[in-house]
């Protein structure tokens, strides 16, 4: 009996001190791979937004906050723009990141839908656009007393620059009618949620197809450039135009 126990005993030892048999790692899937490169991406990100957080390159909403500039950043590069381009092109407003008008045009464009400047004043917008590959043309029309309605022209800038404000509602209507697939969902302009205008001024040629554009009530810009950016403040940013596919640099020389 003793013997029997202590075969037992030798058995349960030697299987105790065998290895386990684990299981083989999984695979990494498409998703965690994808995830992990974010990851990377967002770590050189923030590392090139702790660098550009206090530069005036950086709009005043962003200006000092590193992890709002790597959000901004990360999210123009999923609509396709540039570090430096995204910084001319997102504003965060109250919180939520928003393209300012003159770069959601140029990101709808960009994905091949068509959009046209039909008419502009300072009582009226009207502007049309179609996806790419569509026949039908979408029209979109803004007028100051749909505005007034909707209580805007009480505002600062509805009062001081109305063309470009109504110009600025009209886009974002339309981009979002024809093309929301290509906004990452960053559906509303940063002068709609905001009320602050980046709008352009238009040259005296014909720039974005236009049938009839009348000259926006704004100081003139530079001798030296047909067109410039107006970054809000009374100031011109000349080189955020050449970020936009709104012109035809041919036929206006290009940006200063």
């Amino acid at each position: 009996m003793s013997s029997e126990i202590a075969q037992r005993d030798d058995q349960q030892a030697v299987a105790t001190t065998q290895p386990a048999h684990n299981l083989p790692a999984p695979a990494p899937t498409e998703g965690s791979t994808a995830l992990m490169q974010w990851a990377q991406e967002a770590d050189l990100a923030y590392q090139m937004a702790q660098k550009l957080a206090a530069t005036s390159f950086v709009p005043q909403s962003l200006r000092g906050k590193p992890g709002d500039i790597t959000a901004a950043i990360l999210a123009g590069a999923e609509l396709g723009l540039k570090p430096m381009a995204t910084l001319k092109s997102i504003d965060v407003i109250q919180g939520t990141p928003a393209l300012r008008a003159h770069a959601m045009r140029a990101v709808v464009q960009k994905q091949g839908h068509e959009i046209e400047l039909v008419e502009s004043t300072p009582d009226r917008c009207t502007m049309r656009g179609r996806r790419k590959g569509s026949d039908n043309w979408q029209t979109v029309e803004w007028t100051i007393q749909r505005a007034a309605q909707m209580k805007l022209t009480d505002k600062a800038e509805w009062k001081k620059q109305p063309q470009n404000m109504l110009v600025a509602r009209a886009t974002g209507e339309l981009c979002r009618l024809i093309a929301s697939d290509a906004l990452h969902g960053m559906a509303y302009v940063a002068e709609e949620l905001g009320g602050i205008a980046h709008a352009e001024v238009a040259p005296a040629k014909a720039p974005l197809s236009v049938a009839s554009l009348a000259p926006a009530p704004q100081p003139a810009p530079a001798a030296d450039s047909d067109y410039s950016v107006q970054v809000g403040n009374g100031d011109w940013d000349h080189e955020a135009a050449d970020d936009s596919v709104d012109w035809d640099h041919e036929q206006t020389g290009g940006a200063a």
